[in-house]
C-alpha cells in the first residue's frame, strides 16, 4: 500500500484559515496607469496651449518691457492702475458688453429660426442648406473687408443702389460713425456666425424622437405647447452649446472691427481685443494687463450665463 503525501495549500485551492487562494494575477507597469496614457497627449496639449500660454500673460502684465521687447524689471501693478486710469477704458467695456450681448442674442434667434426651417421639407432644401455654408466656408476677414467695399463712401454698392433709388439724397460714410459702424459690424459679425450655430441646433433638432410629438398630438397638445414644453427642453443642449461657443467668439472677435473701421475713430468703435491690440503699439505691460482683464471678462460672461441657464439641471 502506497502512501500519499497530503495535498499542498496551494494544489487543495486553501490556504491558511482555511480560505481559499484564487491565482495571483499580476497586472503590467501600463495597466496600472488606467487611462492616463490615452489622455496624457491631450493633457500635455491642453499645458502648452491653455495653460502656459495664460502663466505668461499674467507675468508680462507685472513686467516693464519696452517697445523692443526687452524686460526692464519689475513693474508690479503699474500697469493695470495705468490701464484702469485711460479715459476710454470705461466705454470699450461697456460697448463690448453691448457688442457680445446684441451679436449672440441676434445669432441665437436667427439660428433658431432657421434651424427649424432646415428642419422641414420644402423644395430646395439641399440648395438652401450648402448655401449657409458659403459664410461659414469663407474667411472672417475676406468677409469683412467685402462688406467694408460694399459700405465704401465713394464706390461702394449700398450707397450707389439708395441714391440710385433715390433713398438717399448724398453718399454717406457708414464706417465713418459710430452710430451707423456699430450696426453694421454687428450684422456682419451675426451673418459669420449663423451657419455654425443654425447647423447645432439642427443637429439638435433631428435628435427629438418623433415618437414624442406623436404622443403630444394624442394628449390634444397644440403646436405652442409642442414647441415650449417638448421642443425647447430637449434642445436646451445643442442651444447651450451655440450659446457658449458664440459668446466666447464674438467676445474674442478681432477681424471684423478691425478689417472695418480698426477701432476708429479714436476708441469709438473697438472692443477690449481691438483695445488691447492698440495698447502694445506704446505699451507691451499694458496690453498685457488688458488681455488679462478679457481673459476674466470672457470667463464671468460664460460662469454667468451657465448660472442663470442652469446648465447642470435634469428636466
Amino acid at each position: 500500500m502506497s502512501l500519499k503525501a497530503p495535498p499542498s495549500p496551494a494544489s487543495s485551492g486553501r490556504g491558511r484559515g482555511g480560505r481559499a487562494a484564487g491565482p495571483v494575477s499580476r497586472r503590467s507597469g501600463i495597466a496600472r496607469l488606467g487611462p492616463l496614457p490615452w489622455i496624457a497627449p491631450v493633457i500635455l496639449l491642453i499645458l502648452a496651449v491653455v495653460v502656459w500660454p495664460v502663466i505668461e500673460l499674467i507675468r508680462t502684465s507685472f513686467l516693464n518691457i519696452s517697445i523692443a521687447g526687452k524686460v526692464r524689471g519689475s513693474a508690479g501693478t503699474d500697469k493695470f492702475e495705468k490701464l484702469f486710469e485711460e479715459s476710454d477704458f470705461g466705454a470699450v467695456l461697456t460697448w463690448t458688453v453691448i457688442w457680445t450681448v446684441v451679436v449672440v442674442t441676434a445669432t441665437m434667434l436667427l439660428s433658431l429660426a432657421l434651424a427649424q426651417l432646415f428642419n422641414q421639407k420644402f423644395p430646395g432644401r439641399r440648395i438652401t442648406r450648402w448655401a449657409l455654408i458659403a459664410p461659414w466656408a469663407a474667411s472672417v476677414l475676406m468677409t469683412a473687408i467685402g462688406f467694408k467695399w460694399m459700405l465704401n463712401q465713394t464706390a461702394g454698392v449700398l450707397n450707389t443702389l439708395m441714391l440710385d433709388l433715390g433713398l438717399i439724397d448724398s453718399s454717406k460714410d457708414w464706417l465713418g460713425k459710430p452710430e451707423t459702424a456699430w450696426p453694421w459690424m454687428m450684422a456682419v459679425a451675426v451673418f459669420v456666425s449663423l451657419p455654425f450655430t443654425t447647423y447645432t441646433l439642427l443637429a439638435g433638432l433631428q435628435t427629438i424622437p418623433q415618437d414624442v410629438y406623436e404622443a403630444s398630438r394624442i394628449d390634444g397638445a397644440g403646436p405652442w405647447q409642442t414647441y415650449r414644453h417638448i421642443t425647447l427642453p430637449m434642445l436646451r443642449p445643442a442651444f447651450l452649446v451655440g450659446v457658449v461657443i458664440n459668446l466666447i467668439n464674438v467676445f474674442n472677435s478681432f477681424p471684423i472691427i478691425w478689417a472695418m473701421t480698426q477701432g476708429g475713430p479714436g476708441y469709438d468703435t473697438s472692443t477690449s481685443m481691438v483695445f488691447m491690440y492698440k495698447l502694445k503699439e506704446t505699451d507691451i505691460g499694458e496690453s498685457a494687463a488688458m488681455s488679462v482683464v478679457n481673459f476674466l471678462m470672457v470667463v464671468v460672461l460664460v460662469l454667468i450665463f451657465l448660472k442663470v441657464s442652469r446648465w447642470n439641471e435634469e428636466d
